[in-house]
């Protein structure tokens, strides 16, 4: 495994325990292949392969009080994206900048995000990594930066996304 993704990708693979790792799960919803759906109480995402699998990810998810529920659908893609602190986030902590650019390690959308339509949320990466498995956003899904990147590359813009309990 170093060989093919040197030192820090041999540290970063030994970090991912296996109740960490995404994994290929049996999988039976009834949705459209290529969905994604978000268990809140698993604090999980899954990505559905239509074969009776999908690839599921660890994430966390909204704090209690900021969760969501229902449908949405992904309607952009961004790498390494800017952010700027939506109202709520702002009144909780005032002192956070208007703008923290794409890249920055105190950006919290991590290396990449898909937005949602209809709200202020997305599923998005993190520079927290000890939060994902936890609730602790204001409604967006975090994930690790590595499983975003492989996410990212696998949905569309116009995927649905379900958020379930």
């Amino acid at each position: 495994m170093a060989a093919l993704f040197g030192w820090a990708g041999a540290m970063l693979a030994g970090c991912l325990g296996p109740t960490q790792a995404r994994e290929v799960v049996a999988f039976q919803n009834g949705v459209a292949p290529g969905s994604v759906v978000i268990s809140v109480s698993q604090r999980k995402l899954y990505l559905v392969n239509g074969d009776g699998t999908a690839i599921r990810y660890p994430v966390a998810v909204g704090r209690p009080g900021k969760q969501w529920f229902g449908t949405a659908s992904i309607d952009g893609k961004y790498v390494a994206p800017a952010w700027s602190p939506p109202a709520e986030v702002r009144r909780d902590n005032p002192r956070l900048p208007n703008l923290i650019a794409g890249g920055s390690p105190h950006n919290p959308m991590g290396a990449a995000a898909m937005t949602l339509a209809g709200g202020e949320y997305a599923i998005h990466g993190t520079n927290r990594p000890s939060s994902v498995g936890t609730y602790a956003s204001y409604g967006c899904i975090r994930m690790y930066n590595q499983d975003v990147v492989d996410l990212y590359g696998r949905v569309d813009v116009g995927t649905q996304v379900y958020m379930t309990h």
